[in-house]
């Protein structure tokens, strides 16, 4: 099924609330070795958002780009295809594209962004995607700059997650790229934290 689950979206959401109340950095830590070694391409395409707007919008980039990946992870039967930079680039043009169709769209809230037919090929994301932003800028846990910069590169990852999910832009299946996307010690961490990969998401390695 293409379409992620109502169910799916809310056993992650609590699951990540359930990691986030015990503290568990050790399972957090293991998720984002996860997520690196999986999907390399993902990560960079989100901390990229850090170069332009600066650390909090990084951070909040890559942590939403993280939710919308696992909720497609959970719902889906095996291990996801990797993204290709490629399958990014275009989900990128195919976002911009629709949002230019949207009248007013400067003038809407951030969680408001969005456009209807990206919304219709995954309601259940969207919702969700629109309601934790709405709560994060209403509880002060994110300003509504940091909801501008980030809701269309998250829109950009779910695009491209449905487009691998769905083989309009197939990614690369997991198993047989692993020693290809292998990042040495030395290696800026794919992250885009700028650091050493030894000395970010390789410390826990």
């Amino acid at each position: 099924m293409s379409v992620v689950t109502a169910d799916a979206v809310e056993r992650t959401i609590a699951a990540f609330t359930r990691l986030d109340k015990r503290g568990d950095k050790k399972a957090m830590n293991k998720l984002a070795q996860r997520l690196q070694k999986e999907q390399p391409f993902l990560l960079q395409h989100a901390a990229a958002s850090r170069a332009e707007h600066g650390d909090t919008v990084g951070e909040a980039a890559v942590f939403y780009a993280t939710l919308m990946w696992a909720m497609f992870d959970r719902d889906h039967e095996g291990t996801l295809a990797q993204l290709t930079q490629q399958n990014l680039t275009d989900a990128d043009g195919i976002v911009t594209e629709e949002l230019s169709t949207v009248e007013g769209l400067a003038d809407k809230a951030p969680h408001e962004r969005v456009a209807p037919r990206l919304v219709a090929g995954q309601p259940n994301v969207y919702a969700k995607l629109a309601e934790l932003l709405a709560e994060d800028v209403k509880e002060a846990a994110m300003t509504v700059e940091t909801a501008s910069a980030i809701i269309k590169p998250t829109q950009v990852v779910i695009e491209a997650l449905d487009a691998a999910v769905t083989n309009r832009r197939p990614g690369l299946q997991q198993g047989t790229i692993v020693a290809a996307a292998k990042v040495g010690r030395n290696d800026p961490c794919p992250c885009g934290s700028g650091k050493k990969y030894k000395k970010c998401h390789g410390e826990a390695a």
